[in-house]
């Protein structure tokens, strides 16, 4: 690996890297957050740190601990999911960030792998660049590898899907339960479309509009396979490395 994660150095080691200005990535996923029967509460955080590590075989990167709790509101009627407010979990990131910026490091990187987190991120990286000039470079799990959303063949989805199960399907086989895997697509497929979005709360009664799901999922996740999940991943980190080579030029290595 041409990288290496935070937390497995001595401070004197982790100096070398940030006086060698190598690009920090801070990976984010859910600690605790439901991904239905069929998957753990800690899919996004396994994502997240999976998908920096794929960064890391290829360039010389820094990888931050994940940062495993955030704003989650969506999810909050299943036991055991977790979340933070939004101006908490600002204050969180700004405060980690924060923490690197003193020392030194100005190239910073997040892989994002939740949606209710992307609108905090945007608010946070704006404060931060304009308290202290560093640009922060985000990520968003649903925006990459898009280039592979042909082998999809699942309706719609968004959550514990098609996409995410073959993706821990390829990164963490031992996680997934395939015997619990359901379809549901909630109302999805029946609700009214309209150009206005509404903030949504997965809950499991049907009068919970676009939020209605029985079991926690919104796709279906009986058509994920390992290899589907293989090229998903490959085409993510593909997304990931040419980013950073291109938004930060000395890393070509």
């Amino acid at each position: 690996m041409k990288g290496a994660w935070l937390e497995d150095l001595s401070w004197p080691d982790v100096r070398e890297w940030f006086e060698s200005d190598a690009v920090v990535i801070i990976p984010i996923g859910a600690f605790a957050k439901e991904h239905g029967p069929h998957l753990p509460f800690k899919t996004d955080s396994v994502l997240a740190r999976a998908l920096a590590e794929k960064v890391a075989l290829e360039l010389p990167v820094l990888i931050a601990p994940v940062i495993g709790f955030g704003y989650y509101p969506a999810f909050t009627e299943y036991p055991g999911s977790q979340n933070l407010e939004a101006d908490t979990f600002i204050a969180l990131f700004e405060d980690l960030v924060g923490n690197l910026i003193d020392h030194g490091v100005e190239k910073i990187a997040v892989i994002n792998t939740g949606v209710s987190t992307e609108a905090p991120l945007a608010i946070s990286a704006r404060t931060i660049f304009e308290e202290t000039g560093v640009l922060i470079a985000m990520a968003h799990m649903r925006t990459l590898g898009r280039d592979s959303d042909d082998l999809l063949e699942q309706k719609t989805g968004g959550h514990a899907d098609e996409r995410e199960t073959s993706l821990m399907l390829a990164v963490a086989p031992d996680l997934v339960r395939m015997d619990r895997a359901e379809v549901d697509y909630g109302n999805e497929l029946t609700a009214l479309r309209t150009a206005f979005q509404q903030p949504a709360t997965f809950r499991n009664e049907p009068e919970a509009g676009l939020g209605y799901s029985k079991t926690g999922v919104c796709g279906d996740p009986t058509l994920a396979t390992k290899e589907k999940g293989e090229a998903i991943l490959q085409a993510m980190t593909r997304d990931l490395v040419e980013g950073i080579r291109v938004l930060f030029a000395d890393e070509k290595k």
